[in-house]
């Protein structure tokens, strides 16, 4: 099968790329820069010169292929440029999909997020959750206009499938959540919010369960294909059974929204790392972003490794690279 994926330089979509050259599969990947994405030509995957937010740039590379992989996405909490949020999740994605629309793909599937839900408060959400309060990031709003204008197109005749992944962690990670294990390891870390909560999945699960969806998810449908839920402070619990570190201190959301508040005021002027700006703070205070994925498993037979597992390859990476 032949395939066009955008994201292939991320984080899923890089691991994805990978997964289809080793099945086999001819991938065809757009990337602002082929220079470098040499790692992806080295494994044979077709690089293609373009960009989402350019509809146009894209054509030529999707025409004639068997399906179509919507990683690319923006994913940033608490920066002060959120210039390409809306440029990226939305129109990027409508440019995805009006082509793939254009040219008669047979199939395509679009990655989309939990976050779409915001904070559950406490409830694993299911595919059928709809979510009507104030969005917490403008990651979350663009990422729900996203998944609303799919929706849309599904039901005008696109031929789609959903995926939302929880939080995603795994070697190779770019972002905050790489970024907060580090600071955990080096024993930098000032606090654990307590009750807030995600369903934690590894990359590579994940990247395996946009394969499934392609090949046995129903058009129209969307499937949570997110991990175990542990809360953050179980979470590191389960990382000092693993590397021997410290854990910091537990304090309450109330406290975290207290300072998050603050910070609304003072990031606007003074340069503070995403994680502490009043964006970054929401967050991670009280939240959860969890899901139910028995969805996925019953329909995909998508089956996620547990928690443990995956932190003990990413920690123990994370910790030579330290020099731990």
């Amino acid at each position: 099968m032949k395939y066009f994926i955008t994201g292939a330089t991320g984080f899923i979509g890089g691991r994805l790329a990978r997964q289809l050259r080793e099945a086999g599969h001819d991938v065809i990947a757009v990337v602002r820069s082929p220079e470098k994405a040499k790692d992806l030509s080295e494994i044979g995957v077709a690089l293609h010169k373009g960009d989402v937010t350019e509809k146009e740039s894209m054509r030529k590379a999707m025409t004639g292929v068997d399906g179509v992989f919507h990683v690319a996405g923006w994913y940033k909490v608490g920066v002060r440029d959120k210039s390409q949020a809306y440029a990226i999740n939305v129109d990027g994605t409508r440019n995805v999909l009006e082509l793939m629309k254009e040219l008669n793909i047979p199939k395509g599937v679009y990655t989309s997020t939990l976050a779409v839900n915001s904070d559950t408060q406490g409830v694993e959400a299911d595919e059928t959750y709809r979510f009507t309060g104030r969005y917490i990031s403008v990651y979350e709003e663009t990422k729900a206009g996203a998944h609303d204008l799919a929706e849309k197109m599904i039901r005008d005749g696109l031929p789609l499938v959903i995926v939302q992944p929880g939080l995603v962690y795994g070697t190779g990670d770019t972002s905050v959540v790489r970024t907060t294990f580090i600071q955990y390891l080096k024993k930098e870390l000032p606090v654990m919010p307590q009750k807030t909560a995600y369903s934690w999945a590894h990359v590579d699960d994940i990247a395996h369960a946009h394969w499934l969806a392609m090949e046995k998810g129903k058009v129209g449908e969307s499937y949570n294909v997110c991990g175990p839920t542990h809360t953050f402070i179980d979470a590191l619990k389960i990382a000092k059974e693993i590397t021997g570190v410290r854990l910091p201190m537990a304090v309450p959301a109330g406290m975290i929204h207290a300072m998050s508040a603050m910070m609304y005021v003072f990031d606007r002027f003074i340069p503070v790392p995403e994680s502490y700006t009043g964006e970054g703070l929401r967050s991670i205070a009280g939240v959860t972003y969890i899901g139910n994925n028995s969805k996925a498993r019953r329909e995909l037979g998508y089956n996620p490794r547990q928690l443990k597992e995956g932190l003990t390859e990413t920690l123990k990476h994370e910790m030579k690279l330290l020099g731990m």
